[in-house]
């Protein structure tokens, strides 16, 4: 790096073509913004861990293989990108990065997490969409700041129970899972707000759902559902209701009750007859009942 370099707060090397990165880059001590996405990275060098002051680094869609040696000494460091690479595990050593509000782990190939995660406390934002993750550690638990959690397509068949510790979440992907129930703590998510449980395996509506008064949207399409519970009542605030490709024969006249709802997809199901309440739903704008049985 030139003289001139040194000076330098922000480096934006978005697909760059690069396939190494020179050890030269720990001679910027003033970064704080550092752009990798969309090279062909398989490590960082050791001097990545000289720059003290980066706030921001994204190496999205490279070639990662481990977390890179260094990354752990980026004590100042609030975003980490490592979409879409090709980690298999995170080292313990990620406990280290204890101001990180936003982590995106997505698109790897991780079987599980370390319970280190759980001194992440600052973490605001987690993505862990498309891995091969089997369960949680109840360190997640920890993460009392979080407020948005994607788990969409692992290999999930439960949740801990410590999942009702995140008082801040407000938005929890669980999509394209095998779950087939809900652990009854997830009752305390006072502040969730989008729920997506579509393509799991549940037979029954969860009805812990019905303890969660800020719901408003709620996604079940794709698993096995042959009935709703009059408990649905009791999601008064919701507003987009997606119900599709179940099993559900006949709806229960409380889902007239439902005065915020604006959305209702009964698409794909066995449905041969709707309740009087269903057309006077006074904010019911969209309303699919396509390939059912009326």
């Amino acid at each position: 790096m030139g003289e001139n370099c040194e000076h330098l707060t922000e480096l934006v090397l978005f697909q760059a073509g690069l396939t190494y990165l020179p050890p030269e880059i720990g001679l910027l001590p003033y970064l704080q913004h550092l752009e990798l996405q969309e090279n062909s990275l398989t490590s960082l060098p050791i001097e990545i861990g000289q720059l003290t002051q980066l706030e921001w680094l994204d190496l999205s869609e490279n070639q990662l293989t481990s977390l890179p040696k260094g990354v752990e000494q980026l004590s100042q460091l609030e975003g980490l990108g490592l979409r879409k690479n090709q980690l298999a595990s995170l080292p313990k050593e990620i406990g280290q990065l204890t101001q990180l509000n936003w982590l995106d782990l997505s698109e790897n190939q991780l079987t599980s997490l370390p319970k280190e995660i759980g001194q992440l406390v600052q973490l605001e934002g987690l993505g862990l969409r498309k891995n091969q993750l089997a369960s949680l550690p109840k360190e997640i638990g920890q993460l009392t700041q979080l407020e948005g959690l994607d788990l969409r397509k692992n290999q999930l068949a439960s949740l801990p129970k410590e999942i009702g510790q995140l008082a801040q979440l407000e938005g929890l992907d669980l999509s394209e899972n095998q779950l087939t129930s809900l652990p009854k703590e997830i009752e305390q998510l006072a502040q969730l707000e989008r729920l997506y449980l579509s393509c799991n395996q549940f037979l029954s509506f969860p009805k812990e759902t019905g303890q969660l008064p800020g719901l408003i949207k709620l996604g079940l399409e794709g698993n096995k559902l042959s009935s709703l519970p009059v408990e649905i009542r009791q999601l008064s605030s919701l507003q987009h209701l997606d119900l599709q490709r179940n099993q559900l024969s006949s709806l229960p006249a409380e889902i007239g009750q439902l005065s915020q709802l604006r959305k209702l997809d009964l698409s794909h199901n066995r449905i041969a007859n709707l309740p009087a309440g269903i057309r006077q739903l006074p904010a019911l704008k969209e309303l699919n009942l396509e390939e059912n049985l009326l």
